[in-house]
């Protein structure tokens, strides 16, 4: 089947956080969901569950590891195939998103190791979790070379390790920074996380969404030392656009690490939705080729962004995302004291503003470039006309 990824929904009527935050004359280019259809084996298997016309508590209300077969077999084989990961059933635990799955993992930590240890700019729920759970924030800076591109900063993590850390918290690949961490990093991170006996949480969310070139690896899948105090999180809603049906799920092969993470999660956290079940077993069993049609779209439009950003933004410049479909725009060289306010109020374009990603946002805007060509292309236009009045 070929998918028409030019076609712009209306989303408007349809209760989008996206769509109905702003004014209607402002374009929306900031939440993280894709203004493109779900794959059509998904849709199909949502009418046909709606037409069932009952839609009482479903499995996995519990949580018990023989719960949702079905699903468990869809997701299995995927990750065999796309990362080469080996995993078995038990291991996954399924909850409503992966927000919820980062902060019960805050959850596991334990006086006097109640340390989360975390590297900005990063996702704004990120960046809070250690607040929100009431553990102990700890932060080191990405490091960025003189062409933009981000790197980790293995001194810089060490350094901000002490005897309260007890969990880094990766993001891979990186929100908002676009990289997809190699081997080489990975186990410099897993050498470091050994070495200081730390749990791992990696939200890889994105793990589906990367270009030519870049491999996804799963940090869990490194050796069997890291896997045991890994906790792996995924979803396929970022993946197949999905995210409104409120599915996610942690790979945990230790057995122990499992059930503490478990045990945190009763009374805060219920069975997950019914359709986002049906959604994802389909994503997962049928949803490839829409996926493969996806990221040659994304490609071409990350390209396209990529090109009119070097030509025709004076003052604002950026490094082609290796993963994910957002975009990291530097616009320090551009005078601007407030470039997300700016381009909302001049352009009416409506972006997310860097300093909410931490230390090291400051004077940078994320664009979410998942979106017909057509509104990419008026989304910029506008931008560089604000930019060019401004300069007279």
């Amino acid at each position: 089947m070929i998918y028409d990824f030019a076609k712009l929904p209306d989303r408007r009527l349809s209760e989008s956080y996206k769509w109905r935050h702003y004014p209607q004359d402002v374009l929306p280019m900031w939440v993280a969901d894709m203004d493109f259809v779900s794959p059509e084996p998904v849709v199909r298997a949502l009418l046909r569950r709606v037409a069932h016309g009952v839609f009482g508590y479903p499995g996995g209300l519990h949580g018990e590891p023989d719960s949702l077969p079905d699903l468990r077999a869809a997701i299995l084989p995927w990750l065999e195939e796309h990362f080469r990961w080996q995993v078995e059933p038990e291991a996954l635990v399924f909850m409503p998103g992966v927000v919820t799955g980062f902060n019960l993992a805050c959850h596991v930590l334990e006086a006097p190791r109640e340390g989360v240890l975390i590297q900005t700019p990063v996702y704004p729920p990120i960046l809070q979790a250690a607040h929100r759970t009431g553990k102990i924030d700890q932060q080191a800076r990405l490091v960025r070379s003189a062409e933009g591109r981000y790197s980790i900063d293995g001194e810089g993590l060490a350094a901000a390790i002490d005897t309260q850390t007890g969990m880094l918290l990766l993001c891979n690949p990186h929100n908002p920074v676009g990289r997809v961490f190699d081997r080489a990093d990975l186990e410099r991170l897993a050498e470091l996380c050994l070495r200081h006996d730390l749990l791992i949480c990696s939200d890889e969310i994105h793990c589906d969404l990367v270009y030519p070139g870049q491999e996804h690896i799963p940090i869990a899948s490194l050796d069997a030392e890291i896997a045991r105090r890994t906790i792996t999180l995924m979803a396929p809603s970022k993946t197949f656009n999905l995210a409104g049906l409120k599915l996610s799920y942690a790979i945990i092969q230790n057995a122990e690490l499992r059930k503490k993470y478990w045990e945190a999660s009763k009374g805060l956290v219920g069975w997950v939705n019914l359709m986002g079940q049906v959604a994802a077993q389909a994503a997962y069993e049928e949803g490839q080729e829409w996926l493969a049609q996806l990221l040659v779209y994304l490609q071409a439009n990350r390209d396209y962004l990529t090109e009119f950003v070097s030509g025709e933004l004076p003052g604002v410049s950026m490094v082609k995302p290796e993963g994910t479909y957002l975009a990291w725009l530097d616009c320090r060289e551009t005078g601007l004291e407030d470039p997300y306010k700016f381009f909302l109020e001049n352009a009416r374009v409506a972006l997310n503003d860097g300093t909410t990603f931490g230390e090291g946002g400051q004077g940078f805007v994320r664009l979410n470039f998942g979106c017909p060509r057509s509104m990419l292309a008026e989304a910029l236009e506008r931008m560089r006309r604000a930019l060019a009045e401004r300069q007279g």
